[in-house]
């Protein structure tokens, strides 16, 4: 009877690298490029690919878990149909990969830079990162940017700090995703390593002025499809609420872009495959990107900087000054059966431990908090109220 030499599943490995290798565009990143901190071992019954690994891994992560009831824009709000961030990284994925599909990219390395880019969030959004940033800086650990911390979760916090071991490509397309800067086209700067990886987090935490470019095509892809999938989409939820009317967007947006947000995603989609075709770098068309830029203003005017919603803003600050105090107290008294010993720090590496400073370790459990985990660490008579708007 015959033996099999090697796993019999070993026959699978090579299809999907000799598949990309014929149909991936020459500026695409091959999954065989893939780089990993650590050198692991393929196994021979392990046929999956570099980034459809690095996606499987973020899917199996307890912070992916935790988007679930992490704000997008919104928060203490009673309605159950505005965007969390859950449905946002969705949303970024799958835009990126319609744009990835068209321009012959690797569509798993999109996927997993678009699931893992908003991990880092603290609760209550942008408004709680803000709050978490200046916390941080007055206990000289460095600002708090959320993509920063996305990294630092899928590198140091996961799996009880021993990390995911992601592939830089993965964690370099996370941490320069930012759709709130608006760029007419990005190019990507390539061969990148984990110094400049480390470089880049070190810049950004000191709030020395840097631009992050991603170092591939499908990092830029999703630092396009954030913007594409939020911009829109953060109209609908403003409408909603009753904030604005659709009769109020700038009027050279909606000629040129439309004014509901499936016909916004798709004007923006439709331009940037247009202008991206066979290129080295991803663009939007002059008109269409000035169109775009007036939209971000008027939201953030009109949305994101809306009094309306940032009626319990000083009762939020005030609850993140008191747990991080309280927490950093815990820790000085070891104080076992404070919830920064049950739910964070038991069970933790002594890498991680030894690596990090009592301060940065309730930065780590509170920027991975969800919105409602977090209100429930106050009695309820000191908990901010949900809205109706």
């Amino acid at each position: 009877m015959e033996k099999f030499s090697t796993h019999p599943l070993e026959k699978l490995s090579g299809i999907l690298d000799h598949r990309e290798a014929d149909l991936l565009a020459d500026f695409a990143t091959q999954s065989i490029d893939g780089i990993r901190r650590f050198q692991e071992e393929r196994l021979a019954s392990d046929y999956r690919q570099n980034f459809a690994v690095d996606v499987d891994r973020i899917l199996n992560s307890m912070a992916y878990t935790r988007y679930i009831d992490k704000t997008q824009v919104f928060y203490l709000i009673k309605n159950d149909h505005i965007t969390h961030r859950m449905l946002h990284v969705q949303l970024v994925s799958r835009v990126a990969r319609t744009i990835g599909r068209f321009l012959s990219l690797n569509e798993d390395l999109i996927e997993a830079i678009a699931i893992g880019h908003d991990i880092g969030h603290p609760p209550f959004g942008h408004d709680g990162e803000s709050i978490l940033s200046k916390i941080c800086v007055s206990f000289n650990i460095g600002r708090f940017h959320h993509n920063v911390q996305s990294v630092h979760f899928l590198e140091k916090v996961e799996r009880k700090g021993r990390g995911w071991n992601l592939c830089l490509q993965t964690l370099d397309g996370i941490l320069c995703h930012d759709g709130e800067i608006h760029n007419l086209s990005v190019e990507p700067i390539p061969r990148k390593n984990f110094s400049n990886l480390e470089s880049e987090i070190g810049y950004m935490k000191s709030g020395d002025s840097t631009i992050l470019i991603p170092m591939s095509l499908e990092g830029c892809v999703v630092r396009f499809s954030d913007t594409v999938s939020y911009i829109g989409r953060d109209i609908e939820d403003a409408i909603r609420l009753g904030l604005i009317n659709r009769s109020e967007l700038p009027a050279e947006s909606v000629s040129c872009l439309g004014d509901t947000n499936g016909e916004i995603v798709y004007s923006l989609v439709t331009d940037i495959i247009l202008n991206s075709y066979g290129k080295s770098y991803v663009s939007f068309s002059p008109d269409v990107s000035e169109a775009l830029k007036r939209l971000k203003k008027f939201n953030y005017d009109r949305i994101y900087m809306n009094p309306l919603i940032k009626k319990e803003l000083d009762r939020l600050r005030q609850l993140f000054k008191e747990m991080f105090s309280r927490f950093l107290d815990d820790i000085a008294e070891n104080k076992r059966s404070s919830p920064v010993f049950k739910n964070f720090i038991d069970g933790m590496s002594g890498d991680y431990m030894s690596g990090h400073c009592s301060e940065e370790i309730v930065r780590d459990f509170i920027a991975g908090m969800t919105d409602q985990y977090f209100l429930r660490q106050f009695p309820e008579a000191l908990r901010p109220r949900p809205m109706n708007l």
